[in-house]
């Protein structure tokens, strides 16, 4: 007889078995990686696991994104979407010596009108990457990075697969909750991944940093699931329908520990910047044996109270500072000099030196930044140089070894060309920077050149942003600004995330763009400090394109606003031939404009009147009000001074309006800015 033995158990006991593991596990987890303190053994965890994987894949219809078992990672994804912080994530300002230090305690006293101590918590700067958690209901739902501080990228998939990172929180916990924290890969988890794929000959991380940024943004999260990746909780940003409030810094975090957060053991609580200063020390003796990387320490006030009187500024709180470890330093040999040219056309002079190990990665190339630091520090090929990674990050040339210097070594000398386009480099007037002047045909140069000639205020190319400019670069497809009229609809529907339809579009564009001014088309060329009021006034004084190009430096100074340094600027860019190819491209490609108007702008009574404009306008834009002045001879200036002739008042106006107020200078409103536009152009006509 053949017996058949089946599972007899029902749908509810299976669901309340499930959910009695989940939990035991999530137990196991908070105590292994928040209180360090496991219970069970190895082997037992891994029974109560595969038990919970087993019963999950007999019964999919109970699986559940906060199960333990759903850290293995998710399918490919194709892109990280962007993501709006709900409450930016801010930066912190930098003290680089104990004074520094200091200094930050000071301000926070004299804001505050206290000369007592002040309590700070001290937590290490770990060297990871910062992300945003939110909670709802306790399961996580969302994980983002900093990004630029505004938005970051969606990784809630990666975030899922870190162990220490909670998927379901320990009641009783808040309705909302954003916590934000650092993402890092542990010392020894560094040292045995680059081990491994030493042995299996794929590619060597430098530091544990980069390893762990490399890690947390594979498209593919189950390689971030294989990566030993690690997380710390350093704040709350949000917490909603939760009755408790805390009243401090310290609180918050013993609050995240309960919930299921990790928190450095080594954060401390302490009574004013010397104690501060005590703990920075403290905590720079012990770096080499703590199991993560640093790169110094963070002090915030820590009662949120006076946090919140101290407010923020820029992008950074007044009430924390990063009192960062100095940079380590170590001796090589400079090899030569590269000068990388960057997309503005800066050339920065690049040493190559003999591998040396310095921070935590090998060094080969250090920035001399420019000229006048090589001519400062008497630095020469052949030398022994100190390198440094200045912050930790950037590593730079701080000085020469000069009793090393052998009898033979060789100076250092900017190139008269560029190594790219070879067009003609000039030296800044009164600036330490030299600059290709192959604005419309170097390489280096070729993305930003784009990007400025499509503009809006330029050329008006709707629809070509940065991605798409990305791609026509990379690929190769274009080179210069003249190549975007020979773009066919084809080729741009075979770019990612461009349909047909937004092919025909861009191509249309790009045809209306040919109908230009004058002036536009000078703006367009991104010649150096040529802004808009300026490419008027050239538009204004020249009949045409071939007699400003002859023109010379002294007769380009006879122009409104035009002195010794933007003429300059203006004559090199028309000597580079490079750069005559590419506008006359753009001329054969159908570019034109109408000839200037016989009237000068000599005779409209607003010829070299200052403006400046404040607050929003609605009856024109405040870039229909500039074109408008400048093309009746008027000056846009951003400062208000003595000098100003007027000063535009719009619908919530700045402190303009009341610097303005202060130097007696006339105020318009919109209506009668229009009544003086009108005015001029009548003026002007006859």
């Amino acid at each position: 007889m053949l017996v058949i033995l089946m599972n007899t158990q029902k749908p509810d006991d299976i669901a309340n078995r499930i959910e009695i593991l989940r939990d035991e596990i999530h137990a196991h987890n908070y105590r292994y990686h928040v209180l360090d303190a496991p219970t069970i053994s190895d082997a037992e965890y891994d029974r109560l696991f595969q038990e919970l994987k087993n019963l999950e894949a007999e019964h999919p219809e109970f699986q559940s994104l906060d199960s333990p078992t759903q850290r293995v990672g998710a399918a490919p994804k194709k892109e990280f979407p962007a993501v709006a912080h709900s409450i930016p994530m801010l930066s912190l300002d930098n003290a680089f010596s104990v004074d520094s230090a200091k200094d930050f305690d000071k301000r926070i006293r004299i804001r505050l009108k206290t000369e007592a101590f002040i309590t700070y918590a001290c937590e290490p700067k770990i060297d990871g990457l910062a992300v945003s958690l939110v909670y709802e209901q306790g399961r996580l739902i969302s994980g983002v990075t900093r990004g630029d501080g505004v938005s970051g990228e969606q990784i809630t998939e990666n975030l899922r697969t870190i162990s220490t990172i909670p998927l379901k929180l320990k009641p009783p916990f808040p309705d909302v909750l954003e916590v934000r924290g650092e993402v890092f890969m542990p010392k020894a988890g560094f040292k045995a991944l680059n081990e491994k794929n030493a042995l299996l000959g794929e590619k060597l991380f430098v530091n544990p940093r980069n390893a762990a940024a490399g890690s947390l943004r594979q498209l593919d999260s189950s390689i971030t699931a294989k990566r030993p990746l690690s997380f710390f909780a350093y704040g709350i940003a949000r917490m909603e329908g939760f009755s408790q409030r805390f009243s401090t810094h310290s609180e918050n975090m013993q609050a995240l520990k309960k919930w299921g957060f990790p928190v450095c053991a080594e954060n401390r609580v302490v009574e004013g910047i010397e104690a501060c200063l005590t703990y920075y020390e403290q905590l720079q003796a012990k770096r080499e044996q703590l199991p993560f990387e640093i790169d110094g320490v963070v002090y915030k006030v820590d009662n949120i109270e006076l946090q919140q009187q101290l407010g923020f500024v820029s992008r950074a709180p007044r009430w924390a500072i990063a009192h960062k470890f100095a940079a380590e330093e170590a001796f090589s040999e400079l090899l030569g000099i590269e000068f990388q040219v960057g997309r503005t056309g800066t050339l920065t002079p690049v040493a190559r030196l003999k591998p040396v190990f310095v921070g935590g990665a090998t060094i080969s190339n250090a920035t001399l930044h420019n000229m006048d630091e090589i001519q400062r520090k008497d630095v020469r090929v052949g030398d022994t140089v100190v390198v440094r990674r200045a912050g930790d990050v950037i590593p730079e040339v701080a000085s020469v070894v000069l009793e090393k210097r052998p009898s033979q070594t060789t100076h250092i000398a900017m190139p008269k060309h560029c190594p790219i386009c070879h067009s003609d480099v000039i030296r800044e007037k009164e600036e330490a920077a030299y600059r290709c002047m192959g604005g419309l045909f170097c390489a280096a140069q070729q993305k930003e050149a784009i990007l400025h000639f499509s503009a809006r205020r330029a050329m008006d190319i709707d629809g070509l942003g940065i991605k798409i400019v990305d791609q026509l670069v990379d690929k190769k497809i274009i080179q210069t600004v003249a190549d975007l009229y020979t773009l066919s609809v084809e080729q741009l529907a075979g770019l990612e995330r461009l349909g047909k339809k937004s092919a025909e579009n861009l191509v249309d564009a790009l045809a209306k763009s040919k109908e230009t001014t004058f002036a536009r088309f000078l703006f367009s060329l991104g010649i150096r400090e040529v802004g808009e009021a300026t490419a008027h006034n050239l538009a204004n004084h020249f009949s045409d394109l071939q007699t400003l190009i002859k023109a010379d430096e002294l007769e380009l100074q006879q122009i409104t606003d035009i002195g010794p340094i933007v003429a300059a600027h203006i004559y090199y860019f028309f000597r580079q031939p490079h750069n005559l190819e590419v506008i006359q491209g753009l001329l054969k490609a159908g570019i034109h404009w109408q000839a200037p108007q016989s009237k000068s702008v000599s005779n409209s009574p607003l010829f070299g009147a200052t403006f400046v404009l404040t607050g929003t306008l609605n009856a024109l834009s405040r870039e229909e009000a500039k074109e408008q002045l400048i093309a009746l001879g008027a000056k846009i200036s951003e400062a208000v001074s003595k000098k100003t002739s007027y000063v535009v008042v719009g619908d919530s106006p700045g402190s303009k309006l009341t610097k303005a107020q202060s130097l007696g200078v006339p105020i318009l409103d919109q209506t009668q800015l229009l009544a003086l536009l009108e005015h001029a152009k009548q003026a002007q006509s006859q």
